[in-house]
């Protein structure tokens, strides 16, 4: 039997030996009986399945007998034999050990029943079963699909390919011919997970999926002058096009064009080489602007935002109706990665020519696309449009059946436009003020340090994990027993230091030096790096398409992590500063949007009220909670109403509510009983959204955005737990996502119409700053709060707090 449990031990004779293979640093190891016997301490294998009734074990549910572990479990049975023997001596038992062992006699017969190995199925062997026999690989290839195991599909083709048979080969022309002295490439033993080859094209089509070099496609090279007209004419009498610019690096901002690549139609396309030098280049392109700023075409193409960024500094603005087929892909489903080699793969059967093909893997000797000989760099240019056209008709019936087309064209897509008008626009930064920051941390954490090696005695590496846990857990014994990680040394992780600061000084400077090295690193230090050196200002990336719940997120570098919670972290965002003298920022917040998003859709009369009344929502909580008139409320009563009302989305527990407030667990259930008591239809929309889920496989957000749950029917309570949560939190959160995006678009289209000097800067979850012309102060600030405020009608009123200031502390 190969297998690590021990409960297998029960079956070992002189015929059944247990293989436990190597885990953990360890060796193998291989039980016999006298293994066994050591092991357990036991005279036969069988009383094994007692030793496990007796002691219990956990990870398989069974309870055992209270009090007794692994050495009294041995003694039982060295002196008993077995469970029946233990309660036939009851009387030799004494003190509690006799009360716990005797009140227990039910528990421990049925832990025994649980650790028994059944030996009496009705099992029949059928040698012929069990011969090897080709798999159904259409279906196998379906399951791999819908799993994205691309690496295993590609090995199970390897193992089950007509090459691995002898006698027949597969040529570079893909025809199979027979040859009389080829020997099977087979060594008769395959791994399924085993890490493929260089994923050349041969490798691809034994795959079964097509390529570049397998399938007939007419890829052609626009040449300047007479044939350069001629395409544009052709191009501009298109209803849609798809295309893709190849540059020299992935930074749009930086990168120079080298080429770009349009197709209309499937196997066919085109590609237009780009001069190096830029004013040829611009001059090319405005040759081409009549078709980038068309609001009849429509545009095409995987990532557009890359693209409409990289055209800006060649003075092209991409205009009129546009389709991106990442985004597509994200509401379609938004749990699988949307990178075009996965989408051509999956939905055609395709796999792309790699960009390592032709420049290398990254590092110093990778080439530059301009360096990549021309012909090359056409067929895999005109691939990706090829690929990408096709993606989109693709996708525009997969939109449609998911119910989120609308979505589509009204939210994601013009968001796309108003992303790319903000990185292209970046924010000022100041540099001397983090220089001076900078400073000032080095010498509040060299204080820190000399803090904690006088407390610890002696000094020590406080970076590491395995030093610090020795000093308070080894040397210092700050708790009896200690945590521990899976690898044996004392944890330290941030829930467990947490929990220590208030009764430990070391640890509470422990904590203060983590995060004051974390913000010296990440943001003060690492900011000042990240200026564009064209620019001079800092341009982040917003990503459309990581989070399921339909939030942004933000990259190179992560804007939206910058703490605010301590002193420190909010000093940070004085450095985010106007344009120049004759602007200021303007900081426009969502107050409590989720509670007002989950008030409405719940119909929760009582919290409807609360915001309708313009209430403070917290001290009208604890008032209705803890029974008190609203004015009447304590701080602490407010503060627990706070945490309750942000953490019952998230389904709050009574241990977790308690670690976040000085509640008892029993004052903290019975504060979350008290709530749902409160808002009766809170709870009864919670279980609505699990329900419907339960049913249907996702939930919505108002704007139909779904979020699919696949294992809200699992039968693992914890994994079904989790996507219960995300039931009922996914939609408030994506409501809440959905309603600054509009704010979004519609603030951006106002600007534009207006002609504004003001600009839309960042988006920080529930906050928008904005770099404001003094001349437009006034009108931009209401402006900004209607549009807010209105951009989405509930029940409940949105409510949105404009700040205003020389930075974004101030401003926010």
């Amino acid at each position: 039997m190969v297998t690590p449990d021990k409960d297998y031990a029960q079956l070992v004779s002189d015929n059944i030996y247990m293989y436990r293979p190597a885990r953990m640093g360890n060796g193998i190891e291989i039980w016999g009986i006298p293994e066994v016997q050591k092991k357990f301490e036991v005279d036969r294998p069988e009383q094994v399945i007692d030793y496990l009734g007796m002691m219990g074990d956990a990870s398989d549910n069974i309870p055992g007998l209270p009090g007794v572990g692994d050495k009294t479990a041995k003694k039982f049975i060295k002196a008993y034999g077995s469970m029946e023997g233990l309660y036939e001596n009851l009387d030799q038992l004494k003190g509690k050990m006799k009360e716990k062992v005797e009140a227990n006699r039910e528990l421990g017969f049925l832990s025994k029943q649980l650790a028994t190995i059944k030996l009496d199925c009705p099992v029949q062997f059928d040698a012929t079963k069990y011969t090897l026999d080709d798999p159904d690989v259409e279906k196998v290839h379906e399951i791999f699909d819908e799993l994205e195991f691309r690496r295993a599909k590609e090995t199970l083709a390897k193992i089950f390919a007509p090459d691995n048979v002898p006698g027949v080969n597969y040529k570079e022309d893909n025809k199979k011919t027979t040859s009389d002295n080829s020997t099977s490439s087979s060594s008769g033993q395959f791994d399924l997970f085993s890490t493929p080859g260089s994923g050349t094209a041969a490798e691809a089509d034994a795959t079964g999926r097509n390529t570049l070099s397998t399938t007939d496609h007419l890829y052609q090279i626009v040449q300047p002058g007479m044939g350069t007209k001629l395409f544009i004419q052709t191009l501009m009498n298109q209803n849609s096009v798809c295309f893709d610019t190849e540059t020299t690096g992935l930074d749009p901002l930086i990168a120079q064009l080298v080429g770009i690549a349009f197709s209309w139609e499937k196997g066919k396309g085109y590609y237009l080489p780009f001069p190096e030098d830029q004013e040829q280049a611009i001059e090319l392109l405005q040759q081409l602007k009549p078709f980038f700023e068309s609001d009849q075409i429509e545009k095409v193409g995987q990532n557009l935002k890359y693209d409409i960024k990289v055209l800006d500094k060649y003075e092209v603005k991409v205009k009129g109706p546009m389709f991106d087929t990442m985004l597509a892909h994200y509401l379609i489903n938004p749990d699988m990665r949307h990178n075009m080699d996965v989408l051509a793969e999956t939905y055609l059967n395709y796999t792309p020519q790699s960009i390592t093909e032709l420049i290398g893997k990254k590092g110093k000797n990778q080439k530059s696309m301009r360096d990549v000989d021309l012909e090359k760099v056409k067929e895999y240019a005109v691939e990706d449009a090829d690929i990408t056209f096709q993606l989109k008709e693709f996708f525009i019936k997969e939109l449609a059946a998911a119910g989120t087309d609308k979505l589509f064209h009204e939210i994601e897509m013009p968001l796309l436009k108003v992303l790319a008008a903000m990185e292209i626009e970046g924010v000022n930064l100041d540099c001397d003020y983090l220089d001076t920051l900078s400073r000032k941390l080095t010498e509040d954490i060299a204080q820190l340090e000399s803090n904690i090696y006088e407390i610890a005695g002696e000094e020590f590496n406080i970076g590491s994990p395995k030093q610090l846990g020795e000093i308070l857990f080894g040397k210092m014994k700050l708790v009896d027993k200690p945590k521990k990680t899976k690898t044996g040394q004392y944890s330290t992780a941030e829930d467990v230091l947490s929990y220590l600061a208030k009764d430990h000084q070391i640890v509470a400077n422990v904590l203060e030096y983590r995060g004051l090295t974390k913000l010296k690193s990440t943001y003060v230090d690492a900011l000042p790096n990240q200026v564009n050196q064209q620019t001079k200002r800092i341009h982040t990336n917003y990503m459309q398409t990581v989070a399921a719940t339909g939030r942004l997120s933000s990259t190179d570098p992560n804007l939206q992590n910058i703490p605010i919670r301590t002193e420190r972290g909010r000093q940070v965002r004085k450095a985010f500063v106007p344009r120049n003298e004759n602007y200021r920022l303007v900081a426009a917040d969502y107050s409590q949007i989720e509670l007002r998003i989950i008030a409405a859709l719940s119909e929760e009369e009582n919290m409807i009220a609360a915001f309708q009344n313009n209430e403070d929502i917290h001290a009208s909580t604890a008032a209705r909670v803890f029974n008190v008139p609203i004015q009447d409320v304590t701080r602490e009563q407010r503060s627990n109403a706070k945490t309750v009302n942000f953490g019952i989305i998230y389904g709050v527990s009574a241990f977790g509510l308690s670690n976040q407030t000085d509640l008892s667990r029993s004052e903290a259930k019975e504060l979350i009983d008290t709530y749902y008591a409160t808002y009766p239809k809170l709870k009864a929309y919670m279980q609505e959204q699990v329900d419907f889920a339960r049913e249907n496989g996702y939930v919505e957000t108002v704007l139909g955005r779904r979020r699919y749950l696949k294992d809200i029917n699992s039968s693992n309570a914890v994994v079904r737990g989790a996507a219960e949560r995300n039931a009922v939190n996914a939609p408030i959160q994506g409501s809440a996502a959905d309603i600054i995006k509009l704010a979004m678009i519609n603030i951006h289209n106002k600007f534009e119409a207006l002609n504004c000097k003001s600009k839309m800067l960042l988006q920080v979850h529930d906050e928008l700053v904005f770099d404001i012309h003094d001349d437009e102060l006034e009108d931009m600030k209401k402006l900004i709060k209607t549009e807010m405020e209105n951009a989405y009608k509930m029940s409940v009123p949105l409510d949105v707090e404009v700040g205003l200031g020389n930075d974004w502390l101030e401003a926010h």
